[in-house]
């Protein structure tokens, strides 16, 4: 792993941690602050109730309770800023965790394996330490669902990936990796707990549906609130001025909160309930919409992200005033006084109606876009973590064309052994070589590194040249005692699976690891040679892994199509694996050596 990466990351995390330390200081300063103002307030209004009362007292009042307030807000300013480092942190370090090769800290996508998907089972897309976990940043639900469904391509049959799109793709990631503070900080935003996007769209469909009373929308009305609103102000003017008798504003306030409560609290309460307990995930929503919708980009996609969620800011602007509004009325004291002194609840339902009318529609749009922004970053922070890799030369061919140059397994890193390799269409090529020496890897590293091409993310190749086509691969059928599915039924229906998703009209791959293993040998081959000449006449290329080396026979058949490859080893007093693919047909096998070996080793025979 480069270095320099780390050290990047090491230096974040030590000025974040310095910058946390400092700012957990300043508490104390503004505790003590908030305790002497607050006291200051206290004995002014003592003097107040003496003989002392007056304009003096009065402004001595004022400016104590402008001291508390100003001590107040920058001190929860300052824990506001402490709390976004700390989730700034957080990314930090689960960033160098994923170059220590733990991927604890994310989510590893289990929820997403499906056995019989056609390649994502076999190629570790989803599960503990797989593609998914080790690349996966994503804050939303959404994001991580979009990110699953391009890792498996799930969308290849609805909409076919072209070399234009796989290059915006590229493009965008490429622009994103590169924008390391912002790609952190919107990263952060998801430390405290990831956004659930179907309960966000949930929320805003109910409270798009509420619905509203008839003021809401009277003009007649908000000239009779803002009345009462400026009489109100004037009578406590007034009453300060010793101009009017002080129970005026008084009895005018309790009224006018017992007359917003009467109208809007059940309103208000429709609202609250649709979107309680969403709240921080809505605040976290917003944060992200407003990330994108502000970010200096120029590659397309991401360009149209941020126009798209341009229109949306004010839109979720006022979704986050009316938040503020629910948490307003959190207590009695915060509903009182801002129905009071502002008539909180009339004005926040006509927001909610201004916000009804103007954006409800919109909100499914705004929704996928930031899903798929969101995973975008995290291809874009693989991208940053992997400055070795390199972008994929995705060609315009109606035909399987791979040519590989030192192509490595992703997972491995710097212990991976490199190799090169092409793929010609309608061949097939047979790779023998005993247990262990790399044919199984070798199949996966082929097949990870196409799923990357596809999504325009980086290769683990010098040089990769491949065109699109669809993947179907068949390494890890198991039985299913369950519904009686015994392994050799099994491996049956996955090949007609495999055989029911041909299609003539598109290029197909097919990578096969052991044919029919759950059968004796001789069964094996005969069945694996009947199927290899029967699919060799479809629009399928493949590439076969056996331990079986009558099979390689078939180069011999078929010259022109069939082409033989194997991982030597050699036997000596240890066996010696290359992990180097070369022409031919496996000469040595280690299965018997080693089984002599560990029967030795056993000191019982």
């Amino acid at each position: 792993m480069n270095m320099d990466i780390r050290n990047f990351y090491q230096q974040h995390i030590d000025d974040l941690s310095a910058n946390i330390r400092k700012r957990r200081n300043k508490n104390k300063a503004f505790i003590l602050g908030e305790i002497t103002s607050f006291a200051a307030i206290f004995a002014c209004m003592f003097l107040y109730t003496t003989s002392l009362s007056g304009w003096g007292v009065t402004g001595l009042i004022v400016i104590a309770l402008a001291t508390y307030l100003y001590i107040r807000q920058a001190d929860n300013r300052n824990n506001s800023t402490i709390k976004k480092l700390t989730h700034l942190l957080s990314a930090y370090e689960h960033e160098i965790s994923y170059l220590d090769q733990h991927f604890e800290c994310f989510d590893n996508g289990q929820r997403f394996i499906h056995p019989q998907h056609p390649f994502a089972f076999d190629m570790d897309v989803f599960g503990q330490g797989s593609l998914f976990n080790r690349y996966c940043r994503a804050v939303t639900t959404g994001g991580a669902e979009y990110l699953a469904n391009a890792l498996a391509l799930n969308n290849y049959s609805l909409e076919k990936p072209t070399v234009a799109s796989i290059k915006q793709k590229t493009e965008a990631i490429e622009e994103l990796s590169n924008m390391t503070d912002w790609r952190m900080n919107f990263i952060a935003l998801g430390q405290e707990g990831e956004v659930d996007t179907e309960k966000i769209r949930s929320a805003i469909n109910k409270v798009s549906l509420v619905k509203l009373p008839s003021y809401a929308r009277d003009r007649l009305a908000v000239f009779i609130a803002l009345c009462s609103l400026i009489g109100f102000l004037c009578s406590v003017i007034l009453s300060i001025m010793q101009i009017t008798d002080a129970t005026i504003p008084v009895w005018w306030g309790i009224i006018q909160f017992f007359v917003v409560y009467a109208l809007c609290n059940r309103t208000m309460g429709k609202i609250s309930k649709a979107v309680n307990s969403l709240h921080q995930q809505l605040r976290t929503y917003i944060a992200l919409i407003r990330m994108i919708a502000t970010s200096k980009v120029s590659a397309k996609l991401n360009l149209l992200a941020a126009e798209e969620l341009s229109e949306a800011l004010p839109s979720f602007g006022q979704m986050e005033n009316i938040l503020e509004a629910l948490d307003r009325r959190g207590n009695i004291l915060g509903m009182f006084f801002t129905n009071v002194f502002a008539l909180s609840d009339f004005f926040t339902i006509r927001k909610f109606r201004r916000w009804q009318d103007s954006y409800a529609e919109k909100t499914e749009l705004w929704l996928n876009t930031v899903s798929s922004v969101d995973a975008l970053v995290s291809m874009a922070t693989m991208r940053f973590n992997h400055p070795e890799a390199m972008a994929a030369n995705i060609i315009e061919e109606e035909k399987v064309v791979v040519e590989a140059t030192n192509i490595v397994h992703p997972f491995l890193g710097n212990k991976g052994i490199a190799n090169d390799f092409s793929i010609t269409n309608r061949n097939f090529y047979i790779i023998t070589g005993a247990n262990m020496a790399g044919k199984s890897t070798f199949l996966r590293t082929l097949g990870v590194n196409y799923i990357l091409a596809m999504n325009g993310m980086p290769v683990f190749a010098q040089n990769l040249t491949m065109s699109i086509f669809s993947l179907f691969t068949s390494m890890r059928t198991s039985d299913d005692l369950t519904h009686g599915i015994s392994y050799f039924n099994a491996e049956l229906l996955r090949l007609q699976q495999l055989l029911e998703s041909i299609n003539n009209d598109e290029p197909c791959l097919i990578i096969l690891d052991e044919i029919l293993k759950g059968t004796n040998s001789v069964d094996k081959l005969n069945g694996s040679k009947m199927f290899l000449e029967s699919v060799k006449n479809l629009n399928v290329t493949g590439i076969i892994a056996t331990h079986d080396l009558e099979l390689s026979k078939m180069a011999t058949s078929y010259p022109e199509q069939f082409h033989n490859f194997c991982f030597e080893i050699e036997l000596g007093k240890e066996v010696t694996y290359s992990y180097k693919i070369a022409p031919g047909v496996a000469l040595n096998q280690n299965a018997t050596f080693l089984l002599k070996q560990l029967l030795k080793s056993s000191g019982k025979f």
